[in-house]
């Protein structure tokens, strides 16, 4: 087949017909990569105590709109929903924004959850986007030039990079070498905040910033729990970091996922020892939280995350704020 640039083959790949995301049945996507969501429920618990602060700052609406962009097979929410006291969550319209469709018999998918291929629009709460941009297809440039792409993955090289893919490299990602043009991602993050009327709108992903840009580029491909080589064909995750920096709006703060989890109560400190012999039972299921605390905030790992939060009508959130 005639190759063709990197971000129609992404598109094919991940969510054409029989596409990596869009396919039926299979694990889904926690069946090939571990997310801080598969990782504890105490992201879950973190988010859902985000979504009571913006609660607070909109005056408990009759409805708060919990938007999950990218949510798998719907973890997240029903994770939320469940960390929430009853008279909030009845108040919460959960929607699961994803291209496939609602996983079919999926044992406790919450019923009152709303599966959709777009974030809704007019929405009053929280817009939550976890590892989703890094999934938004994209071009990649090396030294001027498109970089093409064969289904297996035989890369060769293309016409010279112009117009809006060009300026946006000069400004986010300038140099010679190999880069990846993360507009695609600036306009889905910037229409997915639009939908949001008054709120808080945040993108957790893989992230660089344009002091840190790789010199050799991020992409890569996920099967199976394992990394493997970036290949069209849609047997497997292709994905590349996220240039969180250019797609932040007005207002908005980048963070690392240990500085916002930290300040939304998680904690990886051990439980005292004292515990143990009052209540043995209480210091096992201490410890255990503390250890998946310790993954989630990790430096080196998942804490390294950039989280960009993003207020819209409401005061902006900040740790210790």
């Amino acid at each position: 087949m005639v190759p063709v640039r990197w971000r129609t083959a992404m598109e094919a790949a991940l969510y054409g017909p029989g596409g990596f995301y869009v396919r039926p049945g299979g694990p889904g996507p926690a069946g090939h990569f571990r997310t801080s969501v598969h990782a504890s429920s105490l992201y879950a618990g973190a988010v859902a105590r985000l979504l009571r602060w913006v609660d607070a700052e909109l005056g408990r609406p009759d409805a708060l709109d919990l938007v999950d962009v990218g949510a798998g097979r719907g973890e997240l929410l029903a994770g939320v929903l469940a960390a929430l006291e009853p008279e909030t969550a009845a108040r919460v319209r959960p929607y699961a924004v994803e291209r496939a469709a609602a996983p079919e018999g999926l044992e406790g998918l919450d019923p009152r959850i709303r599966w959709v291929a777009a974030p809704p629009e007019r929405t009053t709460g929280l817009l939550f986007a976890n590892e989703w941009l890094d999934n938004v297809p994209l071009d990649i440039a090396e030294d001027g030039h498109y970089v093409l792409v064969a289904p297996d993955g035989t890369e060769s090289r293309g016409g010279p990079v112009e117009g809006e893919d060009l300026a946006w490299l000069e400004r986010w990602w300038p140099g010679a070498g190999r880069a990846e043009i993360g507009r695609p991602r600036d306009e889905a993050w910037a229409a997915a905040v639009a939908t949001l009327d008054r709120g808080l709108a945040v993108a957790v992903d893989y992230a660089h910033t344009r002091d840190t840009r790789p010199p050799f580029g991020t992409l890569t491909g996920f099967r199976a729990g394992r990394e493997v080589p970036a290949v069209p064909d849609g047997g497997c995750d292709v994905t590349a970091h996220v240039a969180l920096d250019a797609c932040a709006g007005p207002g908005a703060a980048l963070l690392t996922q240990r500085e916002a989890l930290t300040a939304l109560g998680v904690s990886g400190g051990r439980p005292p020892l004292a515990l143990a012999s009052a209540d043995p039972a209480a210091y096992v299921r201490a410890l255990a939280g503390a250890g998946e605390a310790a993954e989630l905030t990790a430096r080196g790992g998942l804490g390294d995350f950039g989280w960009l939060v993003q207020p819209v009508g409401i005061p902006a959130w900040r740790p210790g704020g």
